[in-house]
């Protein structure tokens, strides 16, 4: 390299190094923050002032409305993008201990960095006008919850305040539009409290419902806009082998077709890749034509992601359709995580439980999988919007139907909500 008398001092070189590179980065990050959603979008501002997360119904039905809320958020915004938390920096060797990190650039609403809050104004709507709709599994004040204070919780992001959902304006600006969940539970019953909170506002419209497996959907016919579920735990395809249930970890064309024509997709999976025993979904895995009867359940769901990932690129136009993909839900089976002086031995579930964790740290490990996910969207062309709700998850250890889902063994339901969406 050629040298003259004016180069600075070789001490201050690094750090002139070191701030190109940084201003480089922060352009090239900017750059794509601002180029995923275009300037112009077909939601406006259908959330007038205080999004009250509208997730504590006395359904249970609570958290599908905060996550459904952060998403249409998200897609009526132009500069919805440079909200994104930086939820998995840290992921080669302090991985479990991750948390959500906020961008530099703070000027934007930090959607998933904050506290649970108490507001008086909750529920946004009762479980028992809205019947037809939420699993009976989920309503756990059917089932005889005693308390009700778990309701009276908002989500308040670290620097701003949410919008309140306003169900009237969200069809207006929906008409003739779809939003589709797909996934596991966590996106049905999104799915159910979304349909809930807009039935609130416009009680006496028209309405055409249909309930199948693996696809349902429930339509606004004033509005011509459509809510709907497609159950793909795994989201690749499961087939029938000689009798024999194949996870295809390459193969998504059965389930994806059904997804093409949504203007909104809103994917979730985690949960049922750890499962075993007769919880399992499958009974052998299929990758590159050999058949495995078990493998490394991260290393398999990372082949899953890389392949729902690549039909995404290939087959979605982002520039009329929405991809958002919902982190992983967290479970609460270890009172010590959130409990001083609480120890495994003693219980091992969340019974009991009737308020949020305070504050906006959760002192248990960050999931596994959030790994996975972090890396496959980081490699998109075009990358699904990260709703990172993980952490604001696990504060809610108030959330599990307990011994109120019908099922009286509480041990069981540390995993599932009764907080929708969860």
């Amino acid at each position: 390299m050629h040298t003259t008398k004016h180069n600075p001092p070789r001490s201050y070189l690094p750090l002139l190094f070191f701030c190109i590179f940084f201003i480089v980065v922060t352009l090239s990050f900017l750059y794509s923050c601002f180029s995923v959603l275009p300037p112009s979008t077909f939601l406006s501002p259908f959330l007038p002032r205080r999004m009250s997360l509208a997730c504590f119904q006395p359904s249970c039905n609570l958290l599908a409305s905060c996550f459904a809320i952060f998403f249409l958020v998200l897609i009526q915004t132009k500069t919805a993008t440079s909200a994104v938390i930086m939820s998995t920096r840290n992921h080669h060797n302090n991985y479990h201990h991750s948390r959500p990190m906020l961008q530099s650039n703070q000027s934007t609403c930090a959607l998933f960095v904050g506290a649970w809050v108490r507001d008086e104004s909750y529920p946004l709507y009762e479980s028992s006008n809205c019947p037809a709709i939420i699993d009976a599994e989920f309503n756990c004040q059917m089932y005889g919850r005693p308390d009700s204070e778990y309701l009276k919780y908002r989500w308040q992001p670290l620097n701003c305040e949410l919008p309140r959902f306003n169900g009237l304006e969200f069809l207006l600006k929906m008409r003739g539009k779809s939003i589709m969940f797909v996934g596991d539970s966590l996106g049905r019953n999104q799915w159910e409290s979304l349909i809930c909170m807009i039935s609130s506002s416009v009680p006496r419209t028209s309405t055409q419902m249909s309930r199948g497996d693996p696809f349902s959907f429930f339509k606004f016919l004033d509005y011509d806009a459509t809510v709907s579920f497609y159950k793909a735990p795994y989201l690749v395809d499961i087939d029938l082998v000689q009798g024999k249930r194949v996870l295809r970890l390459e193969e998504i064309s059965g389930n994806a077709n059904a997804w093409r024509n949504a203007d909104v997709l809103v994917f979730n999976t985690g949960h049922w890749w750890n499962h075993r025993g007769s919880l399992q979904g499958w009974d052998y895995m299929e990758s590159g034509g050999t058949y495995y009867q078990d493998m490394d359940r991260l290393v398999a769901l990372e082949r899953g992601l890389g392949t729902w990932a690549k039909w995404v690129d290939a087959t979605i136009d982002a520039t009329r359709t929405r991809v958002f993909f919902q982190s992983i839900s967290p479970t609460h089976y270890n009172p010590s995580e959130w409990s001083a002086g609480t120890t495994t031995s003693t219980t091992k579930n969340c019974y009991g439980e009737t308020t949020p964790v305070s504050g906006s740290t959760y002192p248990g490990e960050y999931p596994d999988q959030m790994r996975v996910v972090d890396t496959v969207i980081r490699g998109m062309q075009n990358p699904a919007y990260l709703l990172d709700i993980t952490t604001l998850s696990e504060l809610r250890k108030d959330g599990h139907p307990s011994i109120y889902s019908g099922d009286l063994s509480p041990s069981s339901e540390g995993q599932s909500w009764s907080i929708c969406g969860l």
